[in-house]
């Protein structure tokens, strides 16, 4: 279990990313394109470090990761697709 030095600084982390939202879209430097593309690492980033630490993945073994990846995988191309048909 980590300690609580750790859950900091992933807070703090994970406040820093959800700020890089609000720069991406509330600057003109960016484009419309330039702040989705940010966003969504920003969100990839998010979401590891939220898997990672605050649901105990970075304690399990490799083969629950790698489950929980391939999960998030199969759910990903579920959404492509029920996106597709929809059109």
């Amino acid at each position: 279990m980590a300690n609580i030095r750790t859950y900091t600084l992933i807070y703090v982390a994970l406040v820093a990313l959800a700020t890089g939202k609000f720069v991406f879209f509330h600057f003109d430097f960016f484009t419309y394109g330039m702040a989705m593309a940010g966003t969504m690492g920003l969100i990839v980033a998010k979401s590891l470090l939220i898997a990672g630490y605050y649901q105990h993945l970075v304690e399990e073994p490799r083969a629950i990761t790698y489950m929980m990846g391939t999960a998030v995988f199969m759910v990903f191309l579920l959404t492509i697709a029920a996106g597709y048909s929809i059109q």
